[in-house]
């Protein structure tokens, strides 16, 4: 091999290094609370698959559609419900044609004391308990969905004086995880990895479905990376995840 092709074959490789990182980019990705675990799993993927970035900031939904509805600079919003996706869309902030439901959730009653929570949920009629957490139903899907459940079970008026209000899902999971409250609504994604305790996961039929829509927003209509995240939250890959959280995925 000659020098003078040794220091093409050098250029050459500089060339690619130097393109390859011009074409890697970074997205803002306002996540629900709920999904907090699978989207770090996503994301990783995502580096690995595409060499694009996705920074996460985690929280309620509510609260990110209000931030986002006042200029706050994230490119793609992931809902916990279809809800705030559509107003996105309708108020002009998301891009046409681009939202989707990336997830369906489930709730589930969780306490980390074994068999205080039976497989049909009967311990709310009972009334074993001093506390149970919710995640705030004004903000939360997921707390909208307690509420409903307990509404549909006739017992909402009278455990109204033992719920504590989290101001997300992932704060009513505190609540419970720590004892604060002895049992609490929660997302069945959060308590998917956790041993003992006791749990009955809330049948659908109990309160409205909890369809997460996904929606890039204005802000990241231009950013490679920002529409590249959002294809891969339909690949294979990225929906083996969210089934594995315990989501329904279409």
């Amino acid at each position: 091999m000659t020098l003078r092709y040794r220091l093409y074959l050098g250029l050459m490789l500089l060339f690619t290094c130097a393109a390859s990182s011009a074409f890697a980019a970074e997205t803002s990705v306002a996540v629900a609370a709920n999904f907090t675990e699978p989207a770090k799993e996503i994301a990783a993927a995502f580096a690995k698959a595409t060499g694009h970035k996705a920074q996460l900031v985690f929280g309620p939904s509510g609260a990110f559609y209000t931030q986002i509805s006042h200029g706050a600079p994230f490119e793609l919003f992931l809902s916990a419900d279809a809800e705030r996706p559509v107003k996105i869309e309708q108020e002009g902030l998301g891009v046409p044609a681009t939202r989707f439901t990336y997830a369906v959730g489930r709730l589930a009653l969780f306490s980390t004391t074994p068999r205080l929570v039976d497989k049909a949920g009967a311990v709310l009629r009972t009334g074993r308990f001093e506390k149970i957490a919710i995640a705030d139903p004004v903000s939360a899907p997921y707390g909208l969905a307690a509420l409903e459940t307990m509404r549909a079970l006739g017992v909402e008026a009278r455990l109204k004086p033992r719920i504590v209000t989290g101001t997300s899902i992932a704060q009513a999971y505190q609540f419970t995880s720590t004892g604060a409250a002895e049992l609490g609504f929660v997302a069945l994604s959060q308590i998917i990895d956790v041993k003992g305790g006791s749990r009955w996961i809330v049948p659908a039929s109990l309160h409205k479905p909890i369809e997460q829509q996904a929606i890039l927003l204005k802000t990241g209509a231009a950013n490679p990376a920002a529409r590249a995240f959002l294809k891969f939250l339909k690949s294979d890959a990225a929906l083996r995840i969210i089934r594995r959280y315990g989501y329904a995925a279409r």
